[in-house]
């Protein structure tokens, strides 16, 4: 009898993760979802990695009422999510009650399989997520980083495998989220893992470099029993193999997999129709790219890297930025690039490059994780760096969450406050309270929005002027746009003079007139966004390297600072940084307030020297 091989398909979650920037509606997933269904995997990814957040930040969705909506629309098929243990779905670590309540409530809302990661393979970030998901009478796939560096050998995979079996782990993962693995590698790590688990063994490789069929073939014949693939239309690239194409190299192989290709054909029609909609958001890194192999870059951290220097206006910089990477991965230890650490290593990278100064700014992320702040480093880190984020400070070597109280009852009450109006108070639902934990101003402001029927979603452009937009051409002054599903009619009938801060543009939507105010960009860089502010270039006039958004100002007018004392916290590609004073002496003036967006060559504060 031929040894079957079981597929869980990613397509929606990683798939559009590494392609699209994590951008699928809901809506767009659910057409697929009957045959998807019906098609014979072991389970499908749809929840978890950067769903959660791409859902409240971009879509304006509630992540949770699309599990939910999953759930039901694919009622016989086992669903699995990603999970960053004690990260859960966030960027810092949080309290074990907090980890306890969101596995609880993702069990029970429709997750069977939690796939449960740690970033720097440090397994006592893993267990208090375990437990939870063992508790929650769900499967437990603990999940090994795979990496290459100076300090990942055999030996190490080996340890933390036999750990993730201790600790309880239904299964286990390899997750080799850049494409690194080698066809040789794949074996002997495969066969090394199967020597010493009884549990069933995973294979998570990216289509980055080229060589994922490669490797995934190379584990089924050293033993594997369990490969992730992606439908052909949210497959390549920075994704995973086709689905379609292990079918049939497998079952050509003498292996049999379960999967009905003929019943999957309207899936991949309906999912290959939408992703035009969504050209905005489509990856420059569509298809193999081998530079991975050195930058170490995943696929999803490539797709959203690229965006948010898009967004910066810095895209062309993204070549320094991969070359940086390297370095900044070394100097802090060679953590695997996945998230958190891969958007930490990222936003850093980026930092140096666009400062035109190594380190000359370090993200609070950096000061964190260079603290022990999400656990341990697989290597020493730079001690130079160390000392000049930190001074010192006492670095902490326990499990960072030990030092972390029991967070759900404050962060209810937080929400209850929050939505609350005078004498009304709001019923306080447990998935609100969890989307405020993992993005309290973010997650805040939408569960705001919410309540006050005023959610936006980003535009969607129509797919012609997307990729005019992409490729630098001329765009139509008539087109179409999709908003909270329907159609509209755009025609640009007018421009208004370009001032200095502003400009007026004219337009009808299905034939209403319309004026439109925007920001110029020379106003942008010039400082006048909302109000007047001096160029920076002198000592003491406090300016940002990268264009971001105010997060919090710590100063006031008349204080006394010394140098090197934060000022302001600015928030750039999902990273905060503390920007500094650059001379001691007394706060002149602010130019910058909470929620600001701000750019390089403003004064956001002028200091007076002593």
């Amino acid at each position: 009898m031929a040894r079957k091989i079981h597929i869980t398909d990613v397509a929606l979650r990683d798939g559009h993760q590494s392609l699209l920037a994590t951008r699928l509606r809901t809506e767009d997933m659910l057409p697929a979802c009957e045959a998807l269904n019906k098609a014979g995997y072991w389970s499908l990814e749809v929840w978890g990695g950067a769903t959660f957040d791409a859902c409240v930040r971009f879509l304006k969705e509630d992540p949770w009422e699309r599990l939910v909506a999953l759930r039901k629309a694919l009622p016989d098929t086992r669903l699995q999510m990603l999970l960053r243990g004690q990260n859960l779905l966030g960027y810092r670590h949080y309290a074990d009650d907090v980890v306890r309540a969101f596995v609880a409530k993702s069990a029970e809302l429709g997750i069977d399989v939690f796939r449960i990661f740690d970033a720097l393979n440090d397994e006592r970030n893993l267990r208090t997520a375990i437990e939870a998901t063992k508790a929650a009478g769900k499967h437990a796939q603990g999940t090994i980083c795979y990496t290459v560096s100076p300090v990942h050998t055999m030996e190490r995979f080996e340890d933390l495998a036999r750990s993730l079996v201790d600790m309880g782990s239904d299964s286990v993962a390899i997750k080799d989220m850049a494409g690194l693995l080698t066809p040789s590698a794949t074996a002997e790590l495969v066969k090394r893992l199967k020597n010493i688990i009884e549990v069933p063994l995973f294979l998570h490789t990216h289509s980055t470099s080229g060589m994922a069929p490669m490797c995934l073939m190379k584990a089924v014949e050293a033993g594997i029993d369990h490969i992730d693939t992606a439908l052909s239309p949210l497959a390549g690239g920075t994704s995973h193999t086709p689905t379609e194409t292990m079918v049939v190299a497998l079952e050509a192989a003498g292996y049999e997999t379960g999967i009905d290709l003929d019943i999957l054909k309207p899936a991949a029609k309906h999912l290959r129709t939408v992703r035009k909609k969504y050209a905005q958001f489509e990856s420059d890194y569509s298809g193999v790219d081998t530079e991975v192999l050195t930058s170490q870059v995943p696929g999803g951290m490539m797709s959203n890297l690229s965006n948010q220097l898009k967004e910066q206006g810095a895209l062309d910089k993204i070549d320094d930025v991969f070359a940086e990477i390297p370095a900044v991965r070394k100097d802090l230890g060679y953590p695997p690039l996945v998230t958190p650490t891969s958007q930490i290593v990222g936003s850093q990278a980026a930092v140096n490059v666009m400062s035109g100064k190594r380190y000359a700014s370090v993200t609070n992320e950096v000061k964190r994780y260079l603290q022990g702040g999400y656990g341990r480093t697989p290597a020493p880190v730079d001690q130079d760096l160390l000392k000049s984020a930190i001074g010192n400070e006492e670095v902490i070597t326990h499990r960072p969450a030990d030092d972390l109280q029991d967070e759900m009852a404050t962060l209810k009450a937080k929400v209850a406050s929050l939505l609350s109006s005078g004498d009304n108070k709001a019923e306080v639902k447990d998935t609100d309270v969890l989307i405020f934990a993992m993005f309290p101003d973010l997650g805040g402001e939408y569960l705001k929005q919410r309540a006050a029927g005023t959610l936006q979603p980003e535009v969607l452009l129509d797919p012609a002027t997307a990729s005019a937009v992409q490729t630098g051409a001329a765009v139509s002054t008539e087109f179409k746009i999709a908003l909270h599903g329907e159609q509209y009619d755009v025609a640009i009938t007018g421009l208004g003079p370009k001032g200095k801060a502003e400009r007026r543009i004219y337009l009808t939507v299905d034939g209403i007139p319309e004026e439109v105010i925007i920001e110029t960009f020379d106003a942008v860089e010039s400082g006048q966004t909302g109000q007047q502010r001096p160029q920076a270039g002198k000592p003491g006039h406090i300016a940002t390297s990268m264009p971001g958004n105010v997060v919090d100002v710590l100063v006031k007018k008349g204080d006394k600072v010394e140098a090197g004392q934060a000022l302001l916290i600015i928030e750039a590609m999902k990273m905060e940084t503390e920007i500094r004073a650059d001379v001691s002496g007394t706060v002149s003036e602010i130019y910058a307030k909470k929620g600001d967006r701000v750019a390089p060559a403003e004064t956001l504060v002028a200091i007076q020297q002593d």
